[in-house]
């Protein structure tokens, strides 16, 4: 895979809270925000968010982190290339205002502009509500959307947070208690939360998903794969990226059939009409 030219995206400026960021768009229906793993809106993330179009949705991507539409992969910058991107993606991130990945119990600010956007696209794009899909170090993201009655299928795909080594690390969603408060409250009147990871995990590990069974109960859908069921073509170490890098895109394949479902769960909640009451 080269690098992605995301020509078929519909590429503008939006400015939420006097913040302006590059957000590209493609397809038709209510809105999904797709908000990239690191190190940025690589072609698979691109490819996720064509998947998303594709079923009658808008998807969304803001340009958060990274060089827009870079493949990352090793055998198109080399592994000292790919290291030093991934790297110093994360060190920008780690030492950015706009994203408290550092603390446990906050939520990052940057939630309070992914709210906005979501805003100003169900606005734009209409329907009931809108989606999100966070992944990785934006997993947490899509949870805190949802404290805005407008979020109605937030989506984490392997939600990591760096240097998860202390049980409060690895339990932590990166959410400050009055957010998590607020999303519960949403779960008991019908709120549904998915979550996707591998089992063999560390980055999004178990106990991160025992925590969020704790707190969001059965409204918590939980979709976890054996590593065996990664791509052994990922670029990755071990498996990690459900949705983009460790995806095998054939029917039959666990990822593939995982990724089907959370497709499935934005259609049902934004397309769908639901059943009465």
């Amino acid at each position: 895979m080269t690098n992605d030219s995301l020509d078929d995206f519909t590429a503008r400026e939006v400015t939420v809270s006097d913040t302006t960021r590059r957000v590209y768009s493609q397809g038709t229906g209510p809105a999904v925000i797709v908000i990239a793993e690191m190190p940025g809106i690589t072609p698979k993330v691109a490819d996720f968010a064509r998947k998303v179009a594709a079923r009658g949705l808008t998807a969304v991507m803001p340009s958060l982190f990274g060089v827009d539409g870079q493949d990352p992969r090793p055998a198109n910058l080399g592994r000292i290339g790919t290291a030093r991107t991934m790297v110093g993606t994360i060190a920008k991130a780690c030492i950015s205002r706009e994203f408290t990945v550092l603390a446990t119990g906050k939520t990052s600010p940057i939630a309070d502009w992914l709210r906005g956007l979501a805003a100003q696209e169900h606005e734009r794009c209409g329907g009931r509500g809108v989606g999100a899909v966070g992944m990785c170090f934006t997993g947490g993201f899509a949870l805190a959307m949802a404290t805005d009655d407008r979020l109605l299928a937030p989506v984490m795909s392997q939600p990591a947070l760096p240097f998860a080594m202390t049980p409060s690390r690895r339990r932590s969603i990166g959410l400050s208690d009055a957010d998590l408060t607020r999303v519960t409250s949403r779960c008991s009147a019908g709120l549904q939360v998915m979550g996707l990871r591998f089992e063999g995990d560390r980055g999004a590990p178990r106990q991160r998903f025992e925590f969020l069974h704790e707190q969001l109960g059965d409204a918590f859908l939980a979709v976890e794969l054996p590593d065996s069921a990664a791509n052994p073509d990922s670029m990755l170490s071990q498996p990690h990226s459900v949705l983009t890098e460790d995806l095998i895109d054939e029917p039959g394949q666990p990822t593939y059939q995982a990724r089907e479902q959370v497709l499935d769960f934005l259609v049902q909640r934004l397309l769908e009409t639901p059943p009465e009451q």
